[in-house]
């Protein structure tokens, strides 16, 4: 449980009313907020920065105006969550690559507990702007587009994506710690994800501003803005313009040389 003057500064940080009480529309307002606020970013990995998935990434999430992966910024809202009276489990999943599914553990996302369970989930790129009821097999409008969950024959549920899947998730609620050795696996495999590209992403209200590299690409409904920015200034400025927060230096971009992946140095 996160104290009030710490729970304070999460609500200011995504711009939050405080809930009178620990409903779906207090659900709806954080998640929604939350996705509006905090970039999908995959920064530290190309800084050479801990990753941290307890209490100590609230420091990097709320304090610093920074966002993360599903490892961190899921968890931040779980501890939100707790400490405003809802109930709150970890469930683990797996991602959906092009040669199939990924391993278990390679996504984290919220089940929350009202009248019925709903999923939450803010670290993934492509989630919801809204909770999902869990129980729900319909198609499901969202300003994001059209989400669908579809159960396996294992018992797991698959999301979709406008009839494409995302992730599948198990029912079964798992601690943040199991995470640890997949949370080492993305930082060091040559074949992670995190280390392959570098990106910045956060959702606006009709749209969605993305920053890979020196690349900044910019969508507001209908139109699309693609840039080349001149010089590391230039990228600077880009995250305090776009994402709200400094950085002192740039991370490092990835290099991919012979099918692995480096990091470049210089």
């Amino acid at each position: 449980m996160l104290d009030q003057t710490l729970v304070d500064e999460y609500l200011r940080r995504i711009g939050a009313t405080k809930p009178t009480s620990a409903d779906i529309h207090a659900l709806r307002h954080l998640q929604e907020r939350q996705v509006l606020t905090v970039p999908f970013e995959n920064l530290d990995y190309h800084l050479d920065e801990p990753i941290f998935m307890d209490e100590r990434v609230l420091e990097k999430i709320v304090r610093k105006r920074r966002g993360g992966g599903c490892y961190e910024v899921n968890p931040a809202l779980a501890f939100l969550l707790r400490s405003l009276g809802f109930t709150v489990d970890i469930l683990p999943g797996r991602v959906y690559r092009p040669d199939g599914l990924g391993p278990l553990l390679g996504h984290l996302a919220l089940r929350v507990q009202l009248d019925e369970p709903w999923l939450v989930d803010t670290g993934f790129g492509r989630n919801s702007r809204h909770p999902l009821p869990l129980n729900s097999r319909e198609v499901q409008k969202d300003p994001h587009g059209d989400y669908q969950l579809v159960e396996t024959e294992s018992g797991a549920v698959d999301v979709l994506l406008n009839g494409k899947p995302l992730y599948q998730l198990e029912q079964q609620p798992v601690r943040i710690e199991d995470f640890g050795p997949s949370l080492w696996w993305y930082r060091t495999a040559p074949d992670s994800s995190f280390l392959q590209a570098l990106f910045c992403s956060v959702r606006t209200e009709n749209g969605l501003v993305t920053l890979k590299g020196n690349q900044l690409t910019r969508v507001d409904g209908e139109e699309r803005a693609k840039e080349v920015l001149p010089d590391d200034a230039a990228v600077l400025e880009a995250y305090k313009k776009y994402f709200g927060f400094g950085l002192d230096k740039l991370p490092r971009e990835p290099v991919v040389e012979g099918g692995t992946t480096g990091v470049r140095t210089s």
